[in-house]
């Protein structure tokens, strides 16, 4: 029985989650997890990985190291068509380190989902109740419109919390009253999710809980019937003692774990790489389709143009990725998310309508139309993921 070796890191992780945290301009909702792994028989990413590092050995930190920080948000405003030639070349020849026979496994989480389990953990689904569909509405309701108050309210006094979420649903209700027929179903969700706000007192805990990250791979490798395997987490924190990280990991019954540092473990690096990746393109998707006022969200918010003014070698970067977390070791469990998965699922309806261009030729013929375009084919993956978990 072969044995395989993984590797996890993570990105946008708080490890405080406070209301300067919450209301930094860089702040992203989702937590971000990845796993890499191969067969330690067919390891030649490795010797691929320190060939990409040595071309690219300028840009190494002070550790010696090429980690996803180098690569700034920024540069990932209209995605992989904001990037310049030299970083568009930097993530081609990273992305080229795979083939067919690597795993990737990850997970997007939201961190607003935490913290609205926490105050409706009680709740289960009914004949009465869709308890996950009130919970998915807060959730993306909080994340899209990001309002101040309610924010503040978390972390500075939770008891208000509750009151404050009540108004916000209730002057929502008011908003879209300029503009019923683009958002009725929002409204009557709003309209339902008051009733049961009545009901509760439960004021939210802040405590992040590292499970569910390790709760998809667990199911991927029962999947992919993979039992020999070794699993080495990037080192956080002190060194005498273990992580809460590696502490969940082995809470979910992944026994063959182990932390390490990752200037001692490439794997650890190549983890780090493809999360800072997914999740500077999750954001700039984020950032592009969030209202930035209560007024603004009676419209609808799509795409700018800009995503789609794509070079050649910048679309050959989408069809890379696509091939990697949508083609190649196709599992359920390949990504993982909770209740609010809809930058996920944007995420890859994304990679798909790009991978489906033969060249940006096809792309320019229409491009004025390509926002709308993707914005129906996102919309029509979302309703096909409700009618999966319904």
């Amino acid at each position: 029985m072969s044995k395989y070796n993984f590797y996890y890191d993570e990105s946008e992780h708080s490890r405080k989650i406070n209301y300067k945290t919450v209301s930094a301009s860089n702040y992203y909702d989702n937590f971000v997890t990845m796993i890499v792994g191969w067969s330690a028989e067919k390891d030649d990413i490795l010797q691929r990985h320190a060939s990409f590092e040595t071309k690219y050995a300028d840009r190494k930190d002070r550790n010696g190291e090429i980690k996803s920080t180098m690569l700034h948000q920024k540069q990932f405003k209209y995605g992989f068509a904001s990037l310049n030639k030299q970083n568009a070349q930097f993530v081609n020849d990273f992305l080229s380190i795979f083939d067919e026979d690597n795993h990737i496994c990850f997970s997007v989480s939201s961190k607003i989902e935490y913290l609205v389990l926490q105050v409706f953990q009680e709740y289960r689904n009914s004949f009465l109740v869709n308890a996950d569909l009130m919970k998915y509405s807060i959730t993306k309701a909080l994340v899209i419109y990001r309002p101040q108050e309610i924010v503040k309210c978390l972390y500075g006094s939770p008891e208000d919390f509750l009151e404050e979420l009540k108004k916000f649903f209730q002057d929502r209700i008011e908003y879209n009253k300029s503009n019923l027929e683009l958002k009725q179903a929002e409204t009557m969700a709003f309209q339902q999710i008051l009733l049961v706000l009545d009901e509760i007192s439960n004021a939210p805990k802040l405590d992040w809980d590292y499970h569910m990250s390790f709760d998809g791979f667990n199911k991927y490798l029962q999947e992919k019937d993979i039992q020999n395997y070794s699993l080495i987490i990037d080192k956080e924190g002190e060194s005498e003692e273990e992580s809460k990280t590696l502490k969940s990991a082995r809470e979910i019954g992944l026994d063959n774990s182990d932390e390490a540092d990752s200037t001692e473990h490439p794997g650890l690096r190549i983890a780090d790489m493809i999360a800072g990746i997914i999740s500077k393109l999750l954001k700039g998707l984020c950032d592009s389709l969030r209202y930035q006022s209560l007024d603004e969200g009676i419209n609808k918010k799509i795409l700018d143009v800009g995503w789609f003014c794509l070079s050649e070698a910048q679309l050959e970067l989408y069809k890379k990725l696509y091939r990697l977390i949508c083609e190649w070791q196709p599992a359920w469990y390949k990504s993982y998310s909770g209740i609010y998965s809809d930058d996920l699922i944007v995420f890859n309806a994304l990679l798909n309508f790009m991978n489906h261009f033969e060249s940006v030729e096809q792309i320019r013929t229409d491009i004025d139309m390509q926002s709308e375009y993707f914005n129906a084919f996102a919309c029509e993956q979302l309703a096909r993921y409700f009618d999966q978990r319904r």
